[in-house]
């Protein structure tokens, strides 16, 4: 695959437009964020009841981070036959961006809820006792919980203190939700007439039920390295291309990561490398127990199936979601891995396992070789291979490059995003 690879064409200049389409701002994410300010701007015009207005753009925020509702999003949008026209298959690949709704969501219902405050408090200096206290205050925490998280969910702050953003999504979430249930029982005579009250059911049913499905389960690890783990789980059998939260403490602290599932074997594998001090914890202590909870959920590779073909680029770990796509070879694919000492941190097997799925696959050592220039690597795969689509599974820097740059140069590419 290499000496396919040399034998491509120099990676060209990008046309203008291109690389402004392609630009971080310009992404779907974004585009989604400034549809639903949009819409709300213009619901300013209709002078709609303001808690109404909070009510709505909440239950936007909440309800498009249901697991039930993405995975619905993702087979919806895979839907699309692959004999259809390039352009449409490329734009229902970005389902994944459906973040942007729940972003947008969040900013509004703080926009409404802002102004709603603003309005109580006008109210009141004009007339003492026109606005009862209680609801003031009801809307002052509301509002303070959902400034709390949005602060918290800004990037640099995410990035930085990822712990904090987690449980302050977590507690001040669930405390915005029963504020909400204690200003509308409050203010209903009969809240069963009610479509705010119906409403808070569909939310709370929501944000409840992944935590009915808590559980705790057996796991099987065995360690290649200081640097990874592969845990092995035996509750379920999971689909391609979804992933799974654990956690050693259900309240505090969950990670995701991809399931690995082997054609007709059941359970599932992860594969757990040192990203930080949970994972570091888990590495050193392996634990033989985990909590789970919700269900498995789709991931971006899953838009694999719009495409006749892809190439996966993936860094370390990150062959971990590419991997069960590989086994379960749905779509024609190729593979670039650019790793450390592949055999050494993640064990012959495992490495085996791939080559017999991809025996043309590139797997780079950047220890004996140094760090690929990936979308030189990508650019050239797509001119010697023609696959349609890239799908990019590495950390942040890397999947902004190689999904901007071929992007610019009109390859469909697609990676995560890490949007809150």
């Amino acid at each position: 695959m290499l000496d396919a690879l040399n034998q491509a064409r120099v990676l060209p200049a990008p046309k203008l437009w291109r690389r402004l389409s392609s630009l971080p701002m310009l992404s779907y994410y974004n585009r989604l964020f400034a549809l639903v300010l949009a819409c709300n701007v213009g619901a300013i015009g209709l002078e709609p009841d303001l808690s109404t207005m909070v009510l709505i753009n909440l239950s936007l925020a909440t309800l498009v981070r249901q697991q039930y509702l993405i995975n619905g999003l993702f087979w919806l949008a895979t839907r699309v036959p692959v004999t259809w026209p390039l352009w449409i298959r490329c734009r229902a690949a970005k389902v994944y961006h459906f973040g942007g709704l729940h972003s947008g969501g969040a900013v509004a219902a703080t926009g409404w809820l802002i102004a709603m405050v603003g309005d109580q408090v006008a109210m009141h200096l004009r007339a003492p006792g026109s606005v009862p206290p209680t609801a003031l205050w009801w809307s002052v925490v509301l509002l303070a919980g959902l400034l709390m998280m949005i602060i918290m969910a800004l990037p640099w702050v995410r990035g930085r203190f990822h712990n904090g953003f987690e449980r302050v999504h977590r507690f001040a979430g669930w405390g915005v939700l029963l504020v909400f249930w204690g200003q509308t029982l409050s203010a209903l005579a009969n809240p069963l007439h009610s479509g705010t009250f119906w409403m808070l059911v569909v939310l709370t049913v929501s944000i409840a039920l992944p935590w009915l499905r808590l559980r705790k389960v057996a796991i099987d690890t065995a360690r290649p390295s200081s640097h990874a783990v592969i845990a092995r789980f035996s509750h379920t059998t999971p689909f391609t291309g979804s992933s799974t939260a654990i956690s050693l403490s259900p309240l505090l602290e969950w990670h995701s990561f991809a399931n690995i599932p082997s054609p007709g074997q059941p359970g599932f594998r992860l594969i757990i490398s040192r990203a930080g001090d949970w994972t570091g914890q888990f590495i050193e202590q392996l634990p033989a127990h985990v909590w789970v909870k919700g269900i498995t959920t789709a991931g971006v590779a899953n838009v694999e199936t719009l495409f006749t073909s892809v190439l996966y680029i993936a860094t370390g770990s990150g062959i971990g979601p590419v991997m069960p796509h590989l086994l379960a070879g749905k779509v024609p694919a190729r593979l670039i891995w650019s790793t450390r000492s592949p055999r050494k941190t993640y064990g012959d097997a495992l490495v085996d396992e791939i080559l017999q799925a991809q025996p043309q696959a590139l797997i780079w050592d950047s220890d004996e070789l140094g760090k690929p220039d990936l979308v030189q690597l990508a650019y050239g795969a797509v001119q010697a291979f023609g696959v349609e689509a890239v799908i990019c599974i590495a950390n942040q820097g890397v999947t902004r490059r190689v999904v901007q740059e071929l992007g610019a140069r009109g390859i469909p590419a697609y990676g995560a995003i890490w949007d809150s």
